[in-house]
């Protein structure tokens, strides 16, 4: 348990706190949580990233065998290029145990030396834009989608669409209202988590293995209560998706196994800007640092 929380000792430094936008917190700013070391990207529009390496070799197929997007897909989206995908590893990389009860905690996944992989994961589900989902599709992007039942349930036919797109995208449990766990009672933070549980599992046909706590806020309590529900990981994050640049939790550029945190936003929360822009900018930023696209559940 020592072992897992320092694992994300960067992203939960006690009272760092930021707050994303609606649904994740009432601020202007779209992380849900980073750590005090925490260092932002200038935002400027089209500005490229901190650190730029050659884009690795296209492996076969899609992430986690999914298709590979059309070469015309790229450049209808604003790509420079072919975005490159991870095949799904003949074994998943060792994940530090939890203590018995509870389940561990992840905010970077242990991938080999050199191995230059990221991981896409999208918060909360209010923005439901249908242009996102030709994106995800035409692209096919490995999306970890963590839903909350209050905003995201409107419409979860448009995440069930984004599911079934052929990118292999999963959906995950982000609570039934996301608060902070870290405020509430044993009790009360097992209803939040396996009240949703339970609604994603009667929407979708699957109970989701991956949890991810509103704000990135937990304690023993949530631990346990995850692993009450039938949670395999508490999925955190060390890198967070501006309207514009990466924040990062330490440093100013991705590390191999970094998990990006992104919301599924509209203009009104982005300042104008569209979900499809916002993601453009994003897989730009990861291109440019010369990194290729995993899907989180071939490594997790």
């Amino acid at each position: 348990m020592k072992h897992a929380r320092r694992l994300v000792a960067g992203t939960l430094a006690a009272g760092a706190l930021a707050l994303s936008l609606t649904g994740c917190g009432d601020g202007a700013d779209t992380t849900e949580r980073l750590g005090p070391r925490t260092k932002a990207t200038q935002e400027t529009p089209g500005a490229p990233g901190a650190s730029v390496s050659p884009p690795a070799p296209s492996p076969t197929g899609g992430a986690g065998g999914a298709g590979t997007a059309s070469d015309e897909a790229y450049r209808k989206w604003g790509l420079k290029g072919p975005l490159e995908y991870a095949p799904k590893p003949a074994q998943k990389p060792e994940i530090p145990k939890a203590a018995p009860g509870k389940v561990p905690v992840v905010d970077r996944i242990p991938v080999p030396a050199g191995e230059k992989v990221v991981f896409l994961t999208f918060d909360d589900g209010a923005e439901k834009d249908p242009e996102f989902l030709k994106m995800a599709a035409e692209l096919k992007l490995p999306i970890s989608m963590f839903l909350t039942d209050s905003v995201a349930s409107p419409d979860y036919g448009h995440f069930e669409k984004l599911r079934d797109n052929g990118s292999a995208s999963t959906v995950n449990n982000h609570t039934l209202t996301h608060p902070n766990l870290r405020t509430l009672s044993y009790a009360a933070q097992k209803h939040e988590i396996c009240g949703q549980q339970e609604r994603l599992e009667k929407r979708f046909g699957h109970r989701p293995p991956f949890f991810r706590p509103p704000f990135g806020n937990y304690n023993d309590d949530t631990l346990r209560a995850a692993s009450e529900c039938g949670v395999s990981s508490l999925v955190l994050w060390r890198v967070s998706m501006q309207i514009n640049n990466f924040q990062y939790a330490e440093g100013s550029a991705l590390k191999p196994g970094d998990i990006i945190l992104a919301h599924f936003r509209g203009p009104s929360e982005l300042k104008g800007t569209t979900e499809t822009q916002m993601t453009t900018r994003m897989l730009q930023r990861i291109q440019e640092q010369g990194y290729r696209i995993g899907r989180l559940e071939d490594y997790l």
